[in-house]
């Protein structure tokens, strides 16, 4: 089996979100322990930037992150992916189109599929494996390009 994902994606969906939370939760308390020890005039309006910061990152995590597989594998004509400790097998058939996205960071890979599955809906969104870079971001993702050549193999086989 050829592993698709990064390893990096349990960093992208697990750890960096409780650093971001707890950071500005930090800088939050360390602000209102000032305030409350009465060390002068503290504005609470200073309170709404990590406020907001908290609330623009939860929107940005939900709609970036939460749909990514955990892990993304090929194996031979399947794909196996793993989410949330359930692993499903899906025919490289199934998926009628490929999306890689560009000039992100993580860069993301979406496979549209042909009929909805139970556990993933129509999609499968992974962080791929592979080369990143400033120059690596203005060109297809190599992870991206065999997939398209090789459901595109299977397709001219069934034809």
């Amino acid at each position: 089996m050829q592993r698709l994902s990064s390893p990096s994606t349990f960093f992208y969906k697990r750890v960096f979100p409780v650093l971001w939370f707890g950071l500005l939760a930090v800088f939050a308390a360390v602000w209102a322990g000032g305030a409350a020890a009465g060390r002068g005039e503290v504005p609470w309006i200073a309170l709404l930037a990590p406020l907001g910061m908290m609330a623009f990152g939860f929107v940005l995590f939900r709609r970036l992150l939460a749909d990514l597989a955990d892990e993304v594998w090929l194996d031979g004509r399947q794909l196996v992916v793993k989410q949330r400790g359930e692993q499903s097998r899906i025919d490289l058939g199934e998926v009628i189109n490929v999306n890689a996205t560009t000039m992100t960071n993580p860069p993301r890979i979406t496979l549209m599929l042909r009929h909805e599955s139970a556990r993933f809906g129509k999609t499968v969104s992974f962080v791929p494996a592979g080369p990143r870079g400033f120059l690596a971001a203005f060109r297809p993702h190599p992870v991206a390009v065999d997939l398209i050549h090789r459901i595109d193999a299977l397709r001219q086989g069934a034809a």
